[in-house]
């Protein structure tokens, strides 16, 4: 069981920690950017960077758009540094964007009303995994020694009193 355990911890860790992780998954941020895209600023270069990396390609849906090399997605870095040219601010990006696509082109929602259910629903998964797990691990807890009855005990004297005699 602790085996199980160990196993099932190490398996959930890699799971929440690979996403994360941008060596050796898939195309590296800098391959999807074409140097024609880029901007001469590099300040608005890392912001447009930083609002990229948050923004889901719509066509992948796995990636954002500043990995993908799907055509929507240079569409919409390029879009993302027009609007930074122009003066919008990044929240302003995200919003403008957020209304042509939906909430869904933001790889990490906003917790709002709509969207509790979405972020405390793993917080909710985990206290009903703790609570089944030890209800569990008390079930199988053995039961306290009983107290052995006068025959019993007399019958024990008598078994140790052959093995005596033997």
């Amino acid at each position: 069981m602790r085996r199980f355990i160990a196993l099932f911890l190490l398996t959930t860790f890699a799971w929440f920690a690979l996403p994360n992780a941008k060596v050796g998954f898939g195309p590296s941020p800098a391959m999807a950017v074409q140097p024609d895209e880029m901007l001469a600023d590099p300040a608005l270069e890392a912001r447009a960077r930083q609002i990229s990396e948050g923004l889901r390609c719509l066509v992948c849906q796995n990636q954002s758009i500043d990995d993908s090399n799907a055509d929507l997605a240079k569409d919409l870095r390029v879009l993302v540094r027009q609007r930074l040219m122009a003066g919008d601010s990044d929240e302003d990006v995200r919003d403008y964007l957020v209304s042509r696509y939906g909430e869904f082109v933001l790889l990490k929602p906003r917790l709002e009303w709509k969207t509790v259910a979405l972020w405390g629903m793993p917080v909710v998964v985990l206290i009903i995994g703790g609570l089944f797990l030890a209800s569990g691990a008390r079930r199988r807890r053995p039961a306290a020694p009983t107290a052995l009855t006068a025959d019993e005990e007399a019958a024990i004297a008598d078994l140790l009193a052959q093995r005596k005699e033997s």
